[in-house]
């Protein structure tokens, strides 16, 4: 079973990536249940995608405290957040940037400080991108998921033409080039 959850704020493309991750894995013969929770999501609220695999057939796609073998964020205190669904000693990929939620913006609340070293202290093994410099830097903001996804396949030991493949399967004609310049240079990182 590979249980793997997708964390972040509403509109850096977490849908897309689970479509993504999900794709790669039925690519393997798996079978994959998906279910996206997002309730303010459009107003940056907080959004996670619970991906669930096996050989054998997933009953459900919910994934329980300590569960998780992978949690992949898109900002760093979402893995915070998420930390407690990830099993003893897995894996957090988490994109190095900030965003404030409501409580941080009004003053109520301080944003945590040295988050990765926090992750590590608890157990997991944490691999920290700077996504979105890579992804402005190419020019496109918002591939930041990809770019995590590039990370993320590098780690799996998966076969990398099957994210390739599944890139262009997901991602729409017209963005596929800078998505896959963005694949790759998270898969170097």
């Amino acid at each position: 079973m590979k249980n793997i959850l997708i964390v972040g704020v509403g509109g850096q493309g977490s849908l897309l990536a689970s479509r993504i991750v999900g794709t790669v894995l039925m690519s393997q013969g798996l079978d994959v249940k998906i279910s996206e929770v997002h309730g303010m999501s459009q107003r940056g609220g907080s959004v996670v995608t619970y991906i669930r695999a096996d050989e054998n057939k997933v009953c459900s796609p919910i994934i329980g405290f300590g569960g998780a073998d992978m949690i992949i964020s898109f900002e760093l205190l979402e893995a915070m957040r998420w930390l407690p669904y990830l099993k003893k000693g897995g894996q957090i990929v988490v994109n190095d940037q900030r965003i404030d939620p409501m409580p941080v913006i009004m003053g109520a609340k301080e944003y945590p400080s040295d988050i990765p070293e926090k992750l590590a202290a608890k157990g997991a093994k944490v691999e920290v991108v700077d996504a979105l410099t890579i992804a402005t830097e190419l020019g496109q903001p918002k591939a930041v998921n990809v770019v995590l996804l590039g990370k993320v396949a590098a780690e799996s030991g998966m076969d990398k033409q099957l994210w390739l493949d599944a890139l262009k399967m997901c991602v729409p004609a017209k963005f596929i080039d800078i998505n896959l310049k963005a694949f790759e240079l998270g898969y170097s990182k």
